[in-house]
């Protein structure tokens, strides 16, 4: 089953007007955001030669109060910002209908950034995390399937730990998350 997603194209908001609306960790977003740097020289010049294309457009299902969100998408609104492609944000719980064409092991995560063209049929995303960072995630919710077990908060809690010290690793979530979504792009 294709998606398109024409119906959703100008109906999100600037990647600007979601961090001037943050209610909840804008300053954590914001610092993500001016803290940017290029780790690989060929990534800015990749990102670069994307300025040509006027065929691609990218909707961020997105919401401040995930932590996820809040290290990812600063890095993925400023490659895109490089690449010059148009980028919108779709809040979560404003767009659960896109949400549910995206779903991570059955369930809704953020953020996705959905690749569609200029007519909205996408093609291809990513999220809510880099690889290495969600292997993390998907090894926790096989060994603990039952989200009503009385020690199922402590334990995510020790997973969510060693992800954000996963996060950091190696070139951090700007190499990550750039490399990831170069990856995605080259695609198209």
């Amino acid at each position: 089953m294709s998606v398109n997603l024409k119906a959703k194209l100008g109906k999100g908001i600037s990647p600007q007007q979601f961090m001037e609306g943050m209610q909840r960790n804008q300053e954590a977003f914001q610092s993500g955001y001016d803290g940017f740097k290029w780790v690989n020289e060929d990534d800015r010049v990749f990102f670069e030669g994307l300025q040509k294309r006027d065929d691609l457009r990218v909707l961020i299902l997105a919401a401040d109060w995930c932590g996820d969100v809040i290290r990812s998408v600063p890095v993925i609104i400023r490659a895109l910002e490089t690449a010059g492609i148009p980028t919108e944000v779709l809040i979560l719980e404003e767009h659960q209908d896109v949400m549910d064409h995206f779903l991570t092991m059955g369930g809704r995560a953020v953020p996705i950034v959905i690749v569609a063209d200029a007519e909205g049929h996408v093609h291809g995303h990513w999220g809510p995390r880099p690889a290495d960072v969600q292997e993390l995630m998907i090894r926790f919710k096989q060994e603990n399937p039952d989200r009503e077990a009385a020690d199922y908060e402590e334990k995510i809690a020790v997973v969510r730990k060693e992800m954000a010290v996963k996060y950091e690793e190696g070139a951090g979530v700007n190499g990550k998350v750039v490399s990831e979504l170069r990856a995605l792009l080259s695609k198209f």
